[in-house]
């Protein structure tokens, strides 16, 4: 027996109700929950690596210090990461103050010509860009103290936002991580019976497609890891394995990761090579790799495992940016491929309904004879 219309129309109302008072609070919770939703994304890519710690070490390993053992081997990784910027940081900043005033002559030299050709009367004078430049490139490094300490204290709630991150997320990692399984279990005791069986289909398609994605991205970013480093080489970069290393690894943070790595190279062959060598280096190299990652590895090693078509990629993570600001570009392409496997199953039900599949042929059974 059917459910009468209204009431289904009224339990559907309830439950957008729901999901747009969600979506409201974490539009509004957004920077409070930042650091914990971090952590449960960690927690659930890293929770399989401590049952298989436990299973390995056959039950004589406490579950508090396997998680220990796999938050910091993931807290290290991530760290090396960041310190890939250290060598380049450190070779580059005297190169900075030696090579920058010269770039900028040459910059002046180079588009004055330029504009007088497109009949603009405009002359770009940088003199004054560049002695401010090389005051501040030449200023003693111990002067930063004090102008440091007082932009804490006027934007503090950024200050105290990063720290908060650097202490909230190692701790949510930590109790999600040795908890999550009885988590998992409380949430799944509020489902109701009759909808356990169709719930845990969802999830366990939903796990699937995480699963595809996680290991198809990581394949993505050791090629372009790879990539990046051969193709800056052949160029004769001196810093082309750490800065090619850090642009495939920080792909994981769409479009951020690329666009940040580019600077870098192109900041390092400005100040190592010439600037049309540097600029075709930087053209060559990651042009070429923005294609193959989007044309090639992506399709082929992420988008076809989790089905989703560029243009929802390019969506998912515009929307979610706008609402959950940087930590949405994080989750952004996982939470888009939950929401997939839910359009699917909403999509073959809507087939498999009387909506579909008998609506009209009354009408048209009705429409001779009504005329």
């Amino acid at each position: 027996m059917q459910a009468p219309l209204p009431f289904l129309m009224t339990r559907l109302a309830a439950w957008l109700g729901m999901a747009l008072l969600a979506v409201l609070v974490l539009w509004l919770l957004a920077p409070v929950l930042a650091p914990f939703v971090i952590a449960a994304v960690m927690a659930y890519v890293l929770h399989p690596l401590v049952i298989r710690l436990e299973r390995v070490a056959g039950g004589r390993l406490p579950r508090a210090l396997a998680v220990v053992l796999v938050e910091a081997l993931a807290l290290l990784s991530l760290l090396g990461l960041f310190l890939l910027l250290v060598p380049i940081l450190v070779r580059e900043w005297p190169l900075l103050q030696q090579q920058l005033p010269l770039l900028l002559d040459r910059l002046g030299d180079a588009i004055n010509p330029l504009l007088a050709q497109l009949g603009l009367n405009v002359s770009l004078d940088l003199g004054e860009l560049k002695k401010q430049l090389v005051t501040y490139l030449s200023a003693n490094r111990e002067d930063w103290w004090a102008p440091l300490m007082s932009s804490l204290k006027l934007g503090g709630s950024v200050a105290l936002a990063l720290a908060g991150y650097a202490v909230l997320v190692p701790v949510a990692l930590f109790y999600m991580l040795y908890d999550w399984t009885r988590m998992v279990n409380s949430v799944l005791e509020l489902v109701p019976p009759a909808w356990r069986k169709r719930f845990d289909g969802f999830m366990q398609d939903c796990d699937e497609v995480l699963g595809e994605y996680l290991r198809g991205q990581m394949l993505v970013m050791l090629a372009l890891a790879v990539f990046y480093s051969l193709g800056l080489s052949l160029f004769g970069l001196d810093l082309a394995l750490p800065i090619g290393v850090f642009t495939g690894l920080a792909v994981f943070v769409p479009y951020l990761g690329f666009g940040l790595g580019l600077v870098l190279a192109l900041l390092a062959g400005l100040l190592q090579l010439a600037p049309s060598q540097a600029v075709m280096m930087v053209a060559v190299v990651y042009g070429l790799g923005q294609l193959i990652e989007s044309f090639v590895l992506t399709p082929r090693l992420v988008g076809e495992r989790i089905g989703l078509h560029p243009l929802a990629v390019i969506l998912a993570l515009m929307a979610f940016g706008q609402v959950l600001g940087f930590v949405g570009v994080l989750i952004a392409l996982p939470a888009s491929a939950v929401l997939l496997v839910g359009l699917r199953r909403v999509r073959h039900q809507y087939l498999q309904s009387e909506l579909y599949q008998k609506s009209g042929y009354d009408d048209a059974e009705q429409g001779p004879d009504r005329a």
